[in-house]
Formats: structure tokens, sequence, C-alpha cells
């Protein structure tokens, strides 16, 4: 995988707009999860999960999302893996980005 590739000014914005907007898609699954286990809790030992719960996804949430660009293809495909950003979202990066990411989603189905 090819981890050195040039980012033009117009696939940076691509970039930034398909990760801003896979981000705002796991926070609000995070919230909603968030909410629906807040109103489900009947003990204490239930609302100290549900911290847990959030210490665990801001942890995930952080790890996953890291905008370096050394790292986005591997990002990007990982945020399609699980489903929190669609390939279609990242039209108008070029075709070798977009192969580069096929690439790695393929590997992993393998795996």
């Amino acid at each position: 995988m090819n981890f050195d590739l040039k980012w033009s000014a117009s696939e940076k914005k691509v970039a930034r707009a398909a990760f801003d907007k896979a981000l705002e898609v796991a926070l609000g699954k995070t919230l909603a999860e968030f909410k629906k286990k807040a109103s489900d809790a009947a003990t204490f030992s239930e609302m100290w999960e549900i911290e847990d719960y959030l210490q665990q996804q801001r942890r995930k949430i952080d790890q996953l999302f890291d905008y370096r660009y050394s790292q986005l293809i591997v990002v990007f495909g990982t945020l399609i893996q699980e489903g929190y950003l669609d390939e279609s979202q990242l039209s108008g990066l070029s075709d070798d980005k977009r192969e580069e990411i096929r690439h790695f989603l393929a590997w992993h189905a393998r795996a």
C-alpha cells in the first residue's frame, strides 16, 4: 500500500468533507446508543457500564479518525468497512487513491 501519495487541493477538500461526514455518522450512532442505554439503565452498576461504554467508544473513535494524509487510505477503508462512510463520498479522489482503498478493502475481506 502506498502511503506516500500526493493530495491535490481539491482532493483535500473531498477527503475532509468525507472524513467529517463519517465522524458525524460515528458520533451520531454513539449518541443514539448512549441515549438508549441511559434510558434503559435501572441500577447504579448499569450507570457505570454506560461510562465504560462511552470511554470505549471515545478511544475507538479517537484511534479510527486519524486525519494524517499518510493514513487516510487506511482510515477511509476502515470507515467504509465499519459502515461510517460510503465509497461514493470519495468521488473526486484520484483513481489511484480509490484503487488503494479498494485494495485495502479486498485484503481485509480475505483476512
